[in-house]
């Protein structure tokens, strides 16, 4: 149980300066929602996160820059409607 904190600890961590909160559900995985701190927009909500696929720094460190990258391609992807509606 212990890793399991660690691993909550680090993924939460490196969305700073958003909030992070990531939840240990029943079935041994993982949802983590990144969102504003002020607005309480939420960026990102990913479920179902296999809990033991995240064995490794390495593999933790993997799955924070995918959750990165999906912030970044939401964010490119309502940059680009938001033009177009203009």
């Amino acid at each position: 149980m212990t890793y399991l904190l660690q691993v909550r600890q680090l993924i939460e961590s490196s969305f700073e300066p958003m909030a992070c909160e990531c939840v240990i559900c029943s079935d041994s995985s993982l949802t983590v929602r990144v969102f504003d701190r002020l607005s309480g927009r939420v960026d990102l909500v990913v479920t179902g996160i296999a809990v033991d696929t995240l064995k490794t720094h390495d593999d933790v460190h993997t799955l924070i820059d995918e959750l990165r990258d999906e912030i970044a391609s939401v964010s490119v992807g309502l940059d680009i409607k938001q033009r177009s509606q203009a």
